[in-house]
């Protein structure tokens, strides 16, 4: 976590979501039922990602809500998720976006897109951080450079 200059100096710490026990007990797994990705689902996958600049998760720092992901489950299955950053100026916006994306695209069923994109009127630059996270040649290039990963899997680390 960041320790040069504080973009957000004292953010504000918001209550958790109870966890779902059922999900993880190993014996509610079985192959024969047919269990759709849900919203609930994928929030349990990003809750935990580190915020890159303190030390809380981006759950408890209000980014990521159940509320604001959409689960398309058509032919083409897809994930909708909006995240707010904790200020409108946060520098470090598009990190948390691709922390997320990678993060998805390791815990999603490989035949599932993912959008993420800052939730609307919550950043100065949201058109242009969204369309960063939208240009897949600028994804790739992002996780194909060893300094931005180092990054990443540092927010993806789970916490002592």
């Amino acid at each position: 976590m960041g320790t040069e200059r504080l973009d957000n100096i004292a953010p504000v710490i918001y209550n958790t979501k109870p966890r779902d026990i059922d999900i993880q007990k190993n014996s509610a797994y079985d192959e024969n039922v047919d269990d759709p990705i849900d919203a609930r689902e994928v929030f349990d996958y990003i809750r935990d990602i580190n915020d890159p600049e303190h030390p809380y998760s981006l759950e408890q720092l209000n980014v990521v809500q159940e509320e604001l992901i959409k689960v398309y489950d058509t032919e083409d299955p897809w994930v909708d998720i909006s995240f707010t950053p904790t200020i409108p100026h946060c520098s470090l916006a598009t990190l948390i976006g691709l922390a997320i994306k990678v993060k998805l695209s390791r815990s999603l069923p490989p035949n599932m897109k993912t959008v993420v994109h800052i939730t609307p009127g919550t950043h100065n630059t949201e058109a242009a951080i969204n369309k960063q996270l939208a240009d897949k040649e600028r994804v790739a290039a992002a996780i194909d450079n060893p300094s931005v990963m180092r990054t990443v899997n540092q927010c993806l680390k789970g916490r002592e």
